[in-house]
């Protein structure tokens, strides 16, 4: 995709700023702006400083609609670069690259304005306070917001007349950011759970799925916790609205029903209208709860989701090396007319379009499948942007759809499933989104979760490699002289990794592990552990988001489990799962103070960390393991792996007992993995709850009806 800013280093070729040196494609979309850009460093800082001025700091991402449209009306005017060059000191930070600066000045900017988002605009004393922030600005007072040279304009001014007025409100934001937000520990109970459930159930949407009103978010986590809870209480309602959520975002034009993978979210209720851009956050979070849902249903429509899903990370978002991109832009360059881009233009479809490229029968079907108009079929356009295109949504049932056209359901499926492939090739020609293709270490971690999961239950040795592929990457280009950093991008490695860095990567070790039974990647974990604790542990219980550094004004804890879970949810989830791998019992400790450090939260909202509630669902179930005896590769062994696979068992271990490197590995912490043998020469399952075993059994069935008691 021409986005604009590439459209802008064609007419200031010859111009840079000191962003020239930097690797993130937010960054050098900004490369050539008249605005003298610094990247967040001590040059800057120490710039500030000496020439005693503000610091104007502007925070995004490269598939961020809003950012692209305020470095086109502001950042690219000559008039306001030339004001912010001469009274301030401009700093872009790539909020995906730079994730701990990012967070303290959300909190800021919420602080200050009761709402926040990207682009993020803040102006800083040069000590970094924060004293006044905003999101969006129009060049010039429009839409009813300030206009943005305006606001430069009285800045200048109160920073050379009334100092004293910004700092004293610079003081207070500070002073609120360094706040200590433990809460103090209050001790885990049960009652959490349910009440986390109840306030969900509150906030469900019955029709259509969700939480909340519209605009509607995947969250991923929320989903993961439902599940657990009714497997742990019964509660069909909680199923209910789990899965209720999963098949209409699936069904709405929020996934994209040609080329696989979900879209940011719906800016409707019904899922129908997606702002259009793809994070690899959003694909492996999603793949772990299709994948849940396949386990807990045996529904092959939730399979499909996710082979769909990862085909599209393998074929568009995949390093040849292995690492995974970070996100597809929402804009593109319209098809229909190359001088316009759009949100979502790479996506759409005129009706006159596809009975060109179809034939009769494949264009009948799809424009009933998916609810083709002639004039476009869009719920929510108010820029006019899809007039007379389509956004891919499931209008009605196959067997509905198969009875108009005179066919077999089987028929109508097979005919689809060519006239996507066949649209889904003319796609490709189109010119695609913008790629941000960093690599970051976090996000990989969930990537690898994803792909391993999928490996264990669909028995895709494909996957598994692809999650192996992508852990040497990690393990690789992104550890440097010892330490893990966050981002690599055309063969440069930085910043130092942050909490959810180490987290989302030992979670993609261990079900790595779980996948391949390779010690290697067990002990991998341990080691990423143990660093974790060190860099980050809070004396009062779980951990920091950020190492220390000296650049920042102080460390942060988030609360929430949002679009990504949050990095303490996801550690005492990794601590709770080792303790049974390893027997560190330590670690079980470690993972109910930090529980209890977010007491406050837990007992009063829980939703808000819903991934820390199933950690506890995990901590209060009764120890469950599944030990196989027997070689990986042997056809029996398989197919008692293979079983316990097919099954959701959200709390329950499975280990291996081969006979070789792992389970020597395992009995250094867990001495009677040593004592578990084949029975009879056949591979032998072992089915142990509450510290106490079950006959073995070493057949299929025996396991099934094993399993089945449950």
């Amino acid at each position: 995709m021409k986005n604009t800013s590439e459209k802008n280093t064609a007419l200031h070729s010859k111009q840079t700023n000191h962003l020239f040196h930097e690797k993130s494609p937010y960054l050098l979309q900004h490369v050539n702006n008249p605005v003298d850009w610094y990247p967040w460093s001590e040059e800057a800082l120490s710039r500030a400083v000496s020439e005693d001025k503000p610091i104007f700091l502007s925070i995004g991402y490269s598939t961020c609609h809003w950012c692209h449209v305020m470095a086109h009306q502001s950042f690219e005017d000559q008039e306001i670069a030339d004001f912010l060059n001469s009274y301030f000191i401009p700093i872009k930070v790539d909020r995906e690259e730079r994730p701990d600066v990012d967070q303290i000045y959300m909190a800021a900017t919420q602080a200050m304005t009761g709402s926040g988002g990207w682009p993020m605009s803040l102006f800083l004393f040069p000590d970094t306070r924060p004293f006044y922030a905003g999101t969006y600005f129009p060049p010039r007072a429009d839409y009813g917001r300030p206009g943005f040279m305006e606001i430069l304009q009285a800045i200048k001014t109160a920073w050379l007349t009334d100092r004293e007025s910004l700092s004293l409100s610079a003081e207070q934001v500070t002073s609120l950011l360094r706040k200590d937000t433990s809460d103090g520990r209050v001790s885990p109970e049960k009652a959490w759970l349910d009440k986390g459930f109840s306030q969900l159930e509150e906030s469900y949407d019955p029709k259509y799925g969700g939480f909340g009103q519209a605009p509607k978010f995947p969250r991923p986590v929320v989903i993961d916790f439902l599940l657990r809870y009714y497997k742990s209480t019964g509660r069909k309602a909680a199923r209910d609205m789990a899965l209720v959520t999963l098949e209409q975002m699936a069904g709405g034009g929020m996934y994209d029903q040609i080329g696989g993978g979900f879209h940011r979210y719906s800016v409707d209720g019904r899922w129908r209208v997606p702002h259009f851009e793809k994070m690899l956050y959003d694909q492996s979070q999603l793949v772990f709860a299709y994948l849940s849902a396949f386990q807990l249903t045996g529904d092959s429509a939730y399979k499909e989701i996710v082979v769909e899903v990862l085909e599209y990370v393998l074929r568009d978002m995949r390093h040849p090396e292995g690492g995974f991109y970070s996100a597809e832009d929402a804009d593109s360059v319209n098809p229909y007319n190359l001088e316009e881009h759009g949100e979502g233009a790479f996506y759409l479809w005129t009706e006159e379009e596809i009975d060109t490229l179809l034939t009769e029968k494949q264009a009948a079907l799809i424009k009933a499948y998916y609810g083709v108009k002639a004039k476009g079929n869009a719920l929510h356009d108010p820029q006019k942007e899809f007039t007379g295109r389509n956004i891919f949504y499931r209008d009605k049932e196959l067997s509905e759809v198969a009875r108009e056209v005179g066919l077999s359901e089987e028929e109508a499926r097979d005919i689809l499933q060519d006239a996507r492939r066949s649209l889904l090739s003319h796609r490709q020609d189109r010119t695609a989104p913008h790629l941000d293709d960093k690599i970051l270490t976090s996000w990989n971690g969930l990537m690898i979760s994803a792909f391993a999961r999928a490996a264990m239950v669909l028995g895709e040795k494909r996957y598994l490699a692809a999650a192996n592929q992508a852990t040497d990457f990690l393990l690789d280009r992104l550890t440097v002289d010892g330490e893990l950093v966050r981002r690599w991008r055309d063969g440069d490695a930085r910043y130092a990794a942050g909490l959810d860095d180490y987290s989302f990567l030992v979670q993609g070790l261990l079900d790595l592990y779980l996948a391949s039974h390779d010690s290697i990647r067990l002990q991998a974990a341990v080691d990423l552990t143990e660093k974790m604790i060190r860099i980050f542990a809070d004396e009062k219980g779980g951990f920091y988001d950020t190492p220390q550094s000296t650049q920042l004004l102080t460390r942060m804890r988030a609360a929430y489990d949002g679009a990504e879970p949050s990095g303490n949810s996801v550690a005492v989830m990794n601590l709770l799962r080792l303790a049974g791998l390893t027997g560190n019992n330590e670690w079980v400790a470690l993972a109910t103070e930090s529980i209890e450090s977010f007491g406050k939260t837990l007992s009063t909202y829980p939703p808000a960390m819903p991934m820390m509630l199933s950690a506890m669902d995990f901590q209060m179930d009764k120890p469950r393991q599944i030990v196989i005896a027997g070689t990986l590769e042997a056809d029996d062994t398989r197919e008692l792996l293979s079983e316990v696979h097919s099954r959701y068992l959200p709390n329950t271990l499975l280990l291996l007992a081969d006979g070789g490197k792992n389970q020597q590995f395992l009995r250094g912490g867990l001495p009677f993995i040593g004592t578990v043998k084949k029975i009879d020469g056949r591979a032998t399952a072992y089915v142990c709850e509450d510290f106490t075993c079950r006959i073995p059994v070493n057949t299929r069935e025996g396991l099934r009806a094993l399993l089945d008691e449950k």
